[in-house]
């Protein structure tokens, strides 16, 4: 019999804390995305569009040419595609040209790009192949430079940056095999010896980690005698005694990307690599991440570019039954949905990017709507392509070469933009999220009223707060600057955008109400019902997509660059939104939430085994999760830095 690793027991109160004392728990600037959960729609915020300063626009286009350059002449994605490694030359191009860099300050020898730019330069370089994109992301987005940038000791920054911005590769490892989005089963230990730390734990899809140089690991340090413990973060040497890389993983897309498993076995880690204090591992990914999940976005948007490209290029090629594809109503309306949410999808990655490099207001929210939304459109898009593409969207692009045709990679994106509903924040993981922030005002002032662990005396000093909170706020959901017909006229150049912004701001109102009514239905019941929650937030992140496609398209208009076109896209993407938010209100109250209860509980119970039979399970041997046990590696260390 297999042996497995025994499973840490954590109640769901205690994950629970654990993953609410990670958040940030203030709000100290102001949040678009947050006020419009709450109903409120705080169009100042965004509009007018901010833009950036002249010079980093000068050094960011300067190294968007430089990139552009080297990704057409040195970047052979079919071989990728084929080999499944990314070749040592390209990383040794992307490392002189600085690429590693390009969020590192220049003090440290970094390019010191805007995160506009930055993501300008993912998408780019993610157009031609998604896994270098993956591999330059997870080194800066979330790697060692972005939590010392945020977190490190000057000593840190000293040692460490340098490294990043021009040789080192960096990779983050938190997942465990039996430890995804849970954290507080977290098993690798950290534990205290002397001036060092003693690291044990096995680390699972550690993307850039068998070739990484420097690691960011999580770890629980145990509470003890002048430790005050908690999960934490360090920077470990990649060639540290005890460090192994015990398997390369293979996945079904992004097959150039360096991803394994890693044991750790009596790693001695100086204190000098404990980043921030002991317990505040968690809060920095959070933290990191607020920022990083606006790289994974930036590629979506970089997809779309591509699939509208290519939906344009063949359907006016192919013609069936006397007309181009494109002119048949079928297809034509793919081509609006791709055109359309590719215009809205950059406007959402580059207003929230230009919001980070301003730094005036808080953007958690619009971050994480960011990654949400543009990881599921992206996937939506990709599969709409195979669709218009047919047959040929579906053969690989090697074999459209080998029988004379051009070599479209269709199938390949589709493939490889599936990761990114999983990685970074599972779709599932983001609603909850999202969730627990757009509901952050009424459980500051009403959550020891529905938290059955309170006791009387709390209840009623949070039922006074909650009346005095919801006598101002209630009024306010009734009546708004979206029942008048003249509010936001600005946005009207022949094509009216204002009819969508009034939209806007009735529906964060409705949204708003159907918040609080819930709350008020379900109480502390509310945190189970998921589906209610995801969707709330999907319907807040259509209405921030559609804001953000008005500001763009009326900033462009402004500037006098393409923005008829614009304006034209911004009204097909807002009316295709409304009709999803539409049905999206119309399943909060009319869906089958209770009967799948029923339906999951009866297959967990095996009440209906009956219906898989007559099948054969190709599926092998071996437990579901891999054996993680403490203790020696047994396996040869695969890890292959590039240019070894």
């Amino acid at each position: 019999m297999t042996a497995t690793t025994p499973r840490t027991t954590v109640t769901e109160r205690e994950a629970r804390r654990v993953a609410e004392a990670a958040r940030e728990q203030d709000w100290r600037k102001p949040s678009f995305a947050k006020e419009l959960f709450l109903g409120r729609f705080r169009l100042d915020l965004i509009h007018p569009h901010p833009l950036p300063d002249e010079e980093s626009v000068r050094r960011g286009e300067e190294f968007l040419a430089k990139l552009r350059a080297f990704c057409e002449t040195e970047i052979d994605s079919a071989r990728i595609e084929r080999e499944a490694r990314i070749p040592d030359a390209v990383v040794a191009g992307l490392k002189e040209l600085g690429a590693l860099g390009m969020k590192i300050d220049t003090k440290y020898g970094g390019l010191g790009l805007s995160q506009l730019y930055y993501n300008k330069a993912l998408a780019l370089v993610g157009s031609v192949s998604p896994a270098v994109g993956a591999l330059l992301s997870a080194h800066q987005s979330i790697g060692v430079p972005q939590p010392l940038k945020l977190f490190g000791t000057q000593e840190q920054k000293d040692t460490f940056l340098p490294r990043c911005a021009r040789t080192d590769i960096s990779a983050f490892l938190l997942t465990e095999p039996d430890v995804g989005s849970d954290p507080a089963r977290l098993a690798t230990t950290a534990v205290p010896d002397g001036d060092d730390y003693v690291l044990d734990g096995v680390k699972l899809w550690t993307t850039n980690g068998v070739a990484a140089d420097l690691l960011v690991v999580m770890a629980r340090v145990p509470k003890s005698e002048g430790h005050k413990g908690g999960i934490t973060a360090f920077v470990v040497e990649a060639t540290a005694q005890g460090v192994t890389v015990e398997n390369r993983n293979a996945f079904m897309g992004l097959r150039g990307i360096e991803n394994g498993v890693t044991r750790f076995h009596r790693v001695r880690v100086p204190a000098s690599g404990r980043i921030g204090p002991e317990g505040a591992g968690l809060k920095i990914a959070l933290t990191t991440l607020n920022t990083g999940r606006l790289s994974l976005p930036a590629m979506c948007a970089g997809a779309g570019k591509w699939c509208l490209k290519i939906a344009r290029e063949w359907s006016a090629e192919r013609e069936q039954w006397g007309k181009p594809v494109a002119l048949h109503e079928a297809v034509g309306s793919k081509i609006s949905f791709i055109a359309a949410t590719t215009f809205a999808l950059e406007a959402v990655v580059d207003l929230s990017s230009q919001m980070a490099d301003e730094d005036r207001n808080d953007i958690r929210i619009e971050a994480a709507l960011a990654k949400l939304y543009g990881s599921e459109m992206a996937w939506t898009m990709a599969d709409e392509l195979v669709q218009i593409r047919g047959g040929r969207g579906y053969e690989t692009a090697e074999s459209l070469r080998a029988r004379g045709e051009r070599p479209v990679p269709a199938e390949q994106m589709l493939r490889d933009l599936r990761i990114n509903r999983i990685f970074e924040g599972s779709t599932e993981i983001m609603h909850l999220l999202i969730a627990r922030e757009a509901v952050d005002a009424h459980l500051s002032v009403a959550g020891d009223l529905i938290d059955p662990d309170k006791p009387l005396s709390a209840k009623a000093k949070a039922g006074a707060n909650a009346g005095v909170f919801y006598a101002r706020w209630l009024p306010k959901l009734v009546a708004g600057p979206g029942q008048l017909p003249t509010a936001y006229g600005e946005f009207k150049h022949g094509i009216d955008l204002s009819g969508h912004l009034r939209y806007v701001e009735r529906t964060a109102r409705k949204l708003a109400r159907s918040t609080f009514y819930a709350m008020s239905r379900w109480q502390g019941r509310m945190e189970t019902k998921q589906g209610f929650l995801g969707r709330i937030v999907d319907i807040g992140a259509e209405l921030f997509a559609m804001s953000a496609a008005c500001v763009r398209a009326e900033r462009l208009w402004r500037e006098g660059e393409h923005g008829r076109e614009a304006y034209q896209l911004a009204d097909a993407f807002c009316r295709q939104a409304r009709i999803r938010v539409d049905e999206l209100f119309g399943r909060l109250w009319s869906n089958t939430d209770d009967l799948d209860r029923k339906v999951v509980r009866g297959v967990l119970a095996g009440a209906y085994t009956w219906l898989e039979e007559g099948v054969l399970d190709p599926s092998g041997e071996g437990p579901w999760i891999a054996d993680a046990t403490p203790g020696p590696a047994t396996r040869e260390n695969a890890r292959r830095p590039f240019g070894s």
